[in-house]
C-alpha cells in the first residue's frame, strides 16, 4: 500500500460516505459506577431531584437490622412520576427538557450517584392521577443488557403506605440496597459508622442546600429507622450552614458587590465577604480546611455547586483565609462556566480571569483591593494578643436537638476522633435523676421525670433540650477522665439530689 500523500488543498469540512447508529454498549453502565461520587454528594444529587419535583419535605432514612445496615431510602413529597416518567428517569441520559431553574442538568445524576454506591437501585413513585409504580436497576443486569426490572405494584403500594405520613397523594422513594459502604461495617461498629456518616451528610446538605433550607417551606430530615419495628433510633433535622453566616463582618464596608465584565457572558456580580478573624462558627471552621474554603462560592439556581477555590485565577494562601466571594451563575448557556457532572465544582475559561482584573464596585473599588483588605484583616488579627481559648469537649450526640448540637459546635472546640455523648430516658430509681454510663458514653435520664419537661406532650428523641444541655456541660469533663475521682462522684450525687428535688417540686405544682 503506497504511503499517504497529503493534498496541497486543505479540506475545511471532513467528507463522509454515510452513517450508522452505534448505541452504547451495556458496559457503559459500569462507567457510571466509577464517576467518583462521594457518599454525601450522591445523596445531595438525589435531593436535587426531590427539589425539582417540588418537594417540601425530604427524609433520608438509614435502615439497620440489629447490628447490620441493610438499606438507605430518600423519600419526598414531590409531584411523583407515572410509568412513562419512571422509564425516562431510569434511562441513562433520559432526562430531557430541564427548566431554566432546575437543579438537574445532565440526566445521569440519579443513576450515576446511586450506582456509585449501591448495587441495587429502586425507584417507586406515585402521582395524584396514577397509582404507585416502580423500577429497579441491578448493576449486574444493567451491565449485561440494560435490563431494568418492573417492581411489583403491590409492593410499590406497601412501601408508599409505610411512609404515608410523608407521601400522601404524591411522592417518590429512592431505595438503595447492597450499599458497598455498609458491607464494610464490622460487628459492633454500626452506631459509630452511622454517627460519622450522618454528621458528614448533615454538613454537606446543610452547606450545599443552605439557601433552600433557610426557607420556611422546605425541610430535610435524616433518620435511623429499625427496619423491622419501624422505631426511630435517631432523628436529625438538617440546618442551613451559610458560608457567609457571620454575625459581624471582619471589616467595615463589607460585604461589597463587584461587577466583572466577562467576555461571552456579560456582567457577572461578585459579592465579596471578609469573615471575622478567628471565628469559631461551624460555617467558618466546620466545613473543611480553611485553605480550601477561601475563594469562590458558586451557585446555580440557589444550589451551591462549588464551596471555595480560586478556579486557577490565583493560588490559595493562608492570609486569604477570610476571603469568600459569592457568585451566581447566569441562567443562559455560555462557554465560560462549565458545571461538573457531580455538581461539585465549576471550570472556567481565561475570560473569567480577565474579567476579575477589571472588576470594580459602584464606588470604583477594585477586586484586587478587596483581596488586599482581606489579607490586611488577617494579618492584623494575627498580630493581636491571643484570645482566651475554650477547653475542647467531647461532641454532643444522640438525644440532643440538632440546632443545639450546632450551637455547641459553634461555641466549643471538639476533641477529634472521640465518640459523642448520647442521652436517653431509662428506668432508674426514683431518687436518681441521671446516671452516667462511661463505657457506652451515655447519660441515662430517669423517665419518671420526663413529663416535667414536655408539658404533658409525648416526648421525642430530642426533647428536654435545656436540662440535657446543662448536663452535657456539667458531665463532659467526667467522661474525659480515665479514672473518676471522689470529687466527681460527689458532684454527681449533689447534682442528682438537687435535680430530683426540683423535678418533684415541679410535679407537685
Amino acid at each position: 500500500m503506497p504511503p499517504y500523500q497529503p493534498s496541497s488543498d486543505w479540506q475545511f469540512e471532513v467528507p463522509t460516505s454515510g452513517s450508522k447508529r452505534l448505541p452504547p454498549a451495556a458496559r457503559y453502565v459500569e462507567s457510571l459506577t466509577h464517576q467518583g461520587y462521594g457518599f454525601e454528594a450522591a445523596i445531595a444529587d438525589l435531593v436535587d431531584n426531590s427539589i425539582d419535583a417540588g418537594a417540601r419535605n425530604v427524609v433520608v432514612s438509614f435502615l439497620p437490622d440489629e447490628d447490620r445496615l441493610v438499606s438507605l431510602l430518600v423519600i419526598d413529597d414531590g409531584c411523583g412520576m407515572d410509568d412513562d416518567a419512571l422509564d425516562t428517569a431510569m434511562t441513562v441520559g433520559g432526562r430531557e427538557g430541564y427548566s431554566d431553574t432546575a437543579l438537574g442538568h445532565f440526566g445521569a445524576g440519579l443513576k450515576a450517584a446511586s450506582l456509585s454506591h449501591a448495587d441495587s437501585l429502586t425507584v417507586i413513585s406515585r402521582t395524584k392521577r396514577s397509582p404507585s409504580a416502580g423500577r429497579r436497576w441491578l448493576t449486574a443486569r444493567a451491565q449485561a443488557d440494560f435490563t431494568c426490572d418492573i417492581v411489583d405494584p403491590g409492593y410499590c403500594q406497601d412501601l408508599v403506605d409505610r411512609y404515608d405520613g410523608l407521601i400522601q397523594w404524591h411522592g417518590t422513594i429512592v431505595r438503595w440496597d447492597r450499599v458497598r459502604a455498609f458491607d464494610t461495617v464490622t460487628t459492633g461498629q454500626a452506631d459509630r459508622f452511622l454517627n460519622d456518616a450522618i454528621e458528614k451528610l448533615e454538613t454537606h446538605l446543610g452547606l450545599h442546600l443552605h439557601r433552600f433550607l433557610a426557607r420556611d417551606d422546605f425541610n430535610i430530615d435524616i433518620v435511623v429507622e429499625d427496619v423491622r419495628t419501624k422505631e426511630e433510633l435517631d432523628h436529625r433535622g438538617v440546618e442551613p450552614i451559610d458560608p457567609f453566616g457571620y454575625r459581624v463582618p471582619g471589616r467595615a464596608g463589607y460585604p461589597r458587590t463587584y461587577t466583572a465584565p466577562v467576555e461571552g457572558v456579560g456582567e457577572v456580580a461578585l459579592t465579596a465577604h471578609i469573615w471575622p478573624p478567628k471565628s469559631p462558627l461551624v460555617s467558618f471552621r466546620g466545613i473543611g480546611p480553611l485553605a480550601e474554603r477561601q475563594g469562590f462560592y458558586i451557585y446555580r439556581n440557589d444550589r451551591l455547586v462549588q464551596a471555595g477555590g480560586w478556579n486557577s485565577t490565583r493560588s490559595a494562601e493562608g492570609h486569604h483565609a477570610l476571603a469568600r466571594v459569592a457568585v451566581d451563575l447566569p441562567n443562559e448557556p455560555n462557554d465560560v462556566f462549565s458545571l461538573t457532572v457531580k455538581k461539585d465544582g465549576v471550570t472556567v475559561t481565561p475570560a473569567f480571569a480577565r474579567g476579575l482584573e477589571q472588576a470594580a464596585d459602584e464606588a470604583g473599588h477594585t477586586f484586587g483591593a478587596y483581596l488586599q483588605e482581606a489579607e490586611t484583616t488577617y494579618r492584623e488579627a494575627a498580630r493581636r494578643a491571643t484570645e482566651p481559648q475554650r477547653k475542647a469537649v467531647l461532641p454532643a450526640g444522640k438525644g440532643i436537638d440538632p440546632k443545639l448540637r450546632r450551637t455547641l459546635r459553634d461555641e466549643l472546640p471538639e476533641l477529634d476522633g472521640e465518640d459523642p455523648i448520647a442521652f436517653r430516658w431509662d428506668t432508674l430509681p426514683s431518687d436518681v435523676f441521671f446516671e452516667l454510663d462511661r463505657e457506652e458514653r451515655e447519660v441515662k435520664l430517669n423517665k419518671e421525670y420526663r413529663q416535667v419537661f414536655n408539658g404533658g406532650r409525648r416526648g421525642g428523641l430530642n426533647d428536654a433540650p435545656v436540662v440535657k444541655s446543662m448536663l452535657y456541660l456539667m458531665v463532659n469533663e467526667i467522661f474525659q477522665k480515665e479514672r473518676v475521682r471522689a470529687v466527681h462522684t460527689d458532684n454527681v450525687a449533689l447534682w442528682n439530689s438537687v435535680l430530683v428535688t426540683a423535678a418533684r417540686c415541679e410535679l407537685s405544682r
